[in-house]
C-alpha cells in the first residue's frame, strides 16, 4: 500500500433524532473511504477499490437517516449492551437474576429493544489520527441490564486500509458486557454472497438448539459443514442443500490475544477482507432472513451479505464458566478490545 499523506475526517450535518443532531463523518486514505455515524455508532458504507481500481461500497446500509431510524436488521450499528442472544431474556449475577427485554422470540438479542444501535452517541473527531470516537452512557436498568456502564467506541482508517474499532466500558457496578459491529459485508458491491471465500481459523463451534441457543456443547469442524479451516465458498453447503445459511458462533482461542480470525475473497472482484480480533469467539452471518429497501432503493436480500461479528459465545452469562470466557465486568474495572478490518485486492 502507499504511504497516505491524505488522511481526513469530515463531518455533515445528517438530520436529527428526538431533538438531537446526527451527523455523518467519512474517513479517508487514498484508497478507502469509510463513512460513519453517531446514530447507533454505526459503519454507513466502505467504498473500496477492487482489483481494476474500480471504487463499490461494501457495506449494505440505507440513503439516509430514516432507514437506519426504521431498520431491523441492524445495519452497521454498534450492537449491545450484550451482542447476540441471551436465552429467555434472563441471566443470573452476584446470585441476583436480572430480566431483560424480550425482542426475539423469548430471547433478548442485541440488546434488547432499544440497545446501542438506536442510540444517539456523542462523539470526538481527530483528523490528526484519523479517528472518531462514539461515547455513551447506559444507564443502570437501561433494557434490563444492571449497573451504568460508559462506553466508547473508537474507529481508526489507519493509511495500511486497515479499519481498527477499539471498544473501552468502565462498569459502575458489576455487570456483563458484550459488544460488536453489526456491518453487512459484500465483497462485490451487490448480489449474492455465495461465491465469496471464506476461511474462519476455527478449530470449534457452538451447536444450537430450535431457539437459536447454544446447547453447552463444543463441537469440532472438521466433518461438518462449518468447516472453514480451509478457504471454501460461502454457498459450497448451502447450494447443496445440506445447510441452509450460516448463523453460527465460531470459537477462536483465548480472550484478550489478538489473532487472525477470518479472511474473505471476492473473486470476482478480487477485494480481501481478513478480520483480527482478541475477542474468543466470531459469530458468522449470511443475512439468511435480510429484505429491506438499501441504498439507491434498491432492495437488498437473503445471503446478500454476510457479517463477521467479533464476540463473546451467546448466551455466555448462562453458560458452563470452565469451558467459555465470561463477559462478567466488575465495578470499577475496565474492559478494552479491539478489532481490525483489513482491505485488499488479489
Amino acid at each position: 500500500m502507499r504511504s497516505d499523506k491524505n488522511m481526513a475526517v469530515i463531518k455533515e450535518n445528517w438530520g436529527s433524532f428526538d431533538g438531537y443532531a446526527i451527523h455523518l463523518f467519512t474517513l479517508k486514505n487514498n484508497e478507502l473511504s469509510v463513512r460513519l455515524t453517531n446514530f447507533g455508532a454505526a459503519i454507513v458504507g466502505i467504498d473500496a477499490p477492487d482489483k481494476n481500481g474500480e471504487l463499490s461500497d461494501i457495506v449494505l446500509g440505507y440513503d439516509n437517516l430514516d432507514g437506519y431510524v426504521r431498520g431491523k436488521s441492524f445495519q452497521g450499528a454498534v450492537v449491545g449492551r450484550y451482542a447476540n442472544r441471551i436465552g429467555g431474556a434472563v441471566f443470573k449475577l452476584n446470585g441476583q437474576e436480572y430480566r431483560l427485554t424480550k425482542n426475539d422470540g423469548d430471547n433478548c438479542l442485541h440488546g434488547g429493544s432499544y440497545g446501542f444501535n438506536r442510540r444517539v452517541w456523542d462523539y470526538k473527531c481527530s483528523s490528526q489520527k484519523n479517528s472518531v470516537t462514539f461515547i455513551y452512557c447506559s444507564p443502570d436498568g437501561e433494557e434490563g441490564f444492571p449497573s451504568a456502564l460508559f462506553v466508547t467506541v473508537k474507529y481508526t482508517l489507519t493509511d495500511k486500509n486497515k479499519l481498527k474499532i477499539k471498544y473501552e466500558a468502565f462498569a459502575g457496578g458489576d455487570t456483563i458486557f458484550n459488544p460488536t459491529n453489526h456491518a453487512y459485508f459484500n465483497l462485490k458491491g451487490k448480489g449474492s454472497v455465495l461465491g465469496t471465500v471464506l476461511q474462519i481459523k476455527a478449530l470449534n463451534y457452538t451447536p444450537f438448539d430450535e431457539f437459536n441457543i447454544p446447547t453447552g456443547e463444543i463441537e469440532s469442524v472438521p466433518g461438518t459443514p462449518f468447516n472453514f479451516l480451509k478457504p471454501k465458498k460461502i454457498g459450497a453447503y448451502i447450494e447443496k442443500g445440506k445447510i441452509g445459511g450460516y448463523d453460527h458462533n465460531f470459537l477462536l482461542g483465548k480472550h484478550g490475544e489478538m489473532k487472525k480470525a477470518a479472511v474473505a475473497h471476492e473473486p470476482e472482484s478480487g477485494r480481501i477482507m481478513a478480520v483480527y480480533t482478541d475477542m474468543p469467539a466470531l459469530q458468522f452471518y449470511t443475512a439468511n432472513g435480510l429484505s429491506e429497501t438499501g441504498k439507491h432503493g434498491v432492495h437488498f436480500g437473503k445471503q446478500e451479505a454476510f457479517c463477521l461479528e467479533t464476540q463473546f459465545t451467546p448466551d455466555t452469562p448462562n453458560l458452563n464458566p470452565k469451558h467459555f470466557p465470561q463477559c462478567k465486568l466488575k465495578k470499577g474495572k475496565r474492559f478494552r478490545s479491539t478489532t481490525i478490518y483489513a482491505f485488499g485486492v488479489k
